[in-house]
């Protein structure tokens, strides 16, 4: 294939080249239209009031080479589901179907071009600007719900990146990292399979406790009390129990059409494993409780008080409850592709103390005790039900709406997934990066986490000219240093 040649544009990134046809799925001899039902809850992630997509982001530290990139991305990612060969329609009653279409690689694969002979610095903030318009430009309905970028210049991350953004009704945050993940091999052994971290037993004491008929009446109440108040909770709080108007939380209309900034901070995962062994707490309860304390320490920066403020996090959950990303053959088999989610509200801690002398480990331990107390509870199984109600009682357009003004209502979102541990290659290019975002929430603050080769990576996606984006991001590194010193100072 020869390469188009490319007009240089200043900062012209909508101005893009298109890859040219390579490939094309055939489609059945027949010319029967093949429709597929799509799931009630990828049917809410597309709708006129809710829309969704998944923006993976992997840096490589090579340039790419488009020819192998699309080999890879029409041999691996057009056979992961079906759905990535179908473009939406809906029936007379407003359903929506799959429908089996011919894929035309240059229509999804797009190469954005920019001035050449710029820094890497330069080339950064390009892609910066391109990715926040990624983020902000809708899908086309008239083709399958994916696209592949190639931003082939040089950045401070690597010499390019590959941008896979897909829509949510494709699938959740597992069924898209997993689609993303076979494009990606082992970068010292393609043949071996990727490994995930494991999540950590509870302590022998605790489990014997538990085995015990007191442990397991006293469990019995607990939980069944949590699951009322949390369920009747998360519902008032996604119907009638607004969050206030804060300094991350603007309250404008539509917020999600706005322009954003995207900034990120990335902490060792050996550190992390430090505070987790001195305190005794999981990966999540330190990402939280970092996530809240960089929160109050920018409140304070802006010399303002969040006393008496209503500020909740929504963390968004999977619930298969699976331990570590399946393989693909066994993903489809098992019928575990599509969307299985729900979520639980986690107020944020507000102090009273000065910024000096805010205690850090009180927000790591808050955020331990809130989720330690969600696990002990059917909240989030009853959000799912309630869900699922709701699509069949009054319909898809409601389902969506109830998830709409459950995001809108709060002040940020959290979304945490777990990385390979190690290097991963795409077509013999070494990625050194990867992290990943989300579009189409209804809120000025949202949090993605990926952890990634020894790396937790915290992505803040941000309202444009209300959020100071590289501000929060230096309170966040600020939080996490100081919760790794107070934690290196408690006795074990």
């Amino acid at each position: 294939m020869r390469e188009r040649n490319k007009k240089s544009t200043m900062a012209s990134f909508t101005n893009t080249n298109k890859v040219p046809l390579i490939k094309q799925t055939p489609l059945q001899s027949n010319n029967e239209a093949q429709l597929e039902p799509m799931e009630p809850y990828s049917q809410c992630m597309n709708t006129s009031v809710l829309s969704l997509t998944i923006v993976a982001i992997a840096c490589s530290e090579v340039p790419f080479d488009e020819i192998k990139i699309m080999d890879i991305v029409s041999d691996d990612l057009l056979r992961v589901n079906p759905c990535f060969s179908s473009i939406v329609v809906r029936d007379q009653m407003g359903r929506q179907w799959w429908k089996r279409v011919e894929v035309r690689m240059e229509d999804h694969i797009i190469i954005p071009s920019f001035p050449p002979g710029l820094t890497p610095e330069k080339y950064t903030n390009h892609f910066d600007e391109y990715l926040a318009k990624i983020n902000r430009d809708k899908l086309s309905m008239e083709k399958p719900l994916w696209e592949l970028h190639l931003f082939k210049y040089p950045t401070r991350e690597g010499e390019g990146t590959l941008v896979f953004k897909m829509h949510h009704a494709l699938g959740d945050g597992f069924s898209i990292m997993g689609a993303v993940f076979s494009c990606l091999k082992r970068a010292d052994d393609p043949s071996l399979p990727l490994t995930f971290p494991c999540a950590s037993a509870s302590n022998a004491r605790q489990q014997c406790y538990e085995r015990s008929v007191l442990g397991r009446v006293v469990r019995f109440i607990d939980s069944s009390w949590n699951s009322v108040t949390d369920f009747l909770m998360s519902f008032l709080r996604s119907t009638v129990l607004e969050d206030d108007r804060t300094v991350i939380r603007s309250r404008k209309p539509r917020v999600e059409d706005l322009p954003c900034d995207i900034a990120s901070v990335t902490f060792s995962m050996d550190d992390i494993k430090r505070v987790k062994s001195n305190l005794n707490v999981t990966v999540n309860d330190i990402v939280v409780g970092t996530i809240f304390y960089g929160t109050e320490l920018y409140t304070k920066a802006l010399n303002l008080s969040s006393n008496h403020l209503r500020r909740t996090a929504l963390v968004l959950l999977n619930t298969r409850m699976l331990k570590g990303y399946r393989n693909l053959e066994e993903m489809l088999a098992k019928d575990l592709w599509g969307n299985s989610f729900s979520f639980i509200h986690l107020p944020l801690p507000s102090l009273r103390a000065d910024r000096e002398k805010i205690e850090p480990l009180k927000f790591i331990f808050r955020a331990h005790k809130t989720i330690k107390r969600s696990k002990n509870s059917l909240g989030t199984h009853l959000n799912g039900s309630l869900l699922r109600l709701i699509g069949c009682l009054k319909g898809i357009e409601a389902m969506s709406r109830y998830i709409y003004s459950t995001l809108e209502n709060t002040s940020m979102a959290i979304s945490n997934m777990v990385g390979p541990t190690e290097k991963m290659n795409i077509a013999g290019h070494p990625i050194n990066n990867l992290y990943f975002t989300v579009t189409g929430s209804p809120q000025s603050l949202l949090f993605t986490v990926l952890s990634y080769m020894g790396k937790l990576r915290i992505v803040v996606k941000s309202e444009r000219g209300f959020i100071d984006s590289q501000n929060f991001t230096s309170c966040l590194k600020e939080a996490f240093k100081k919760i790794c010193e107070a934690a290196d100072k408690v006795d074990k």
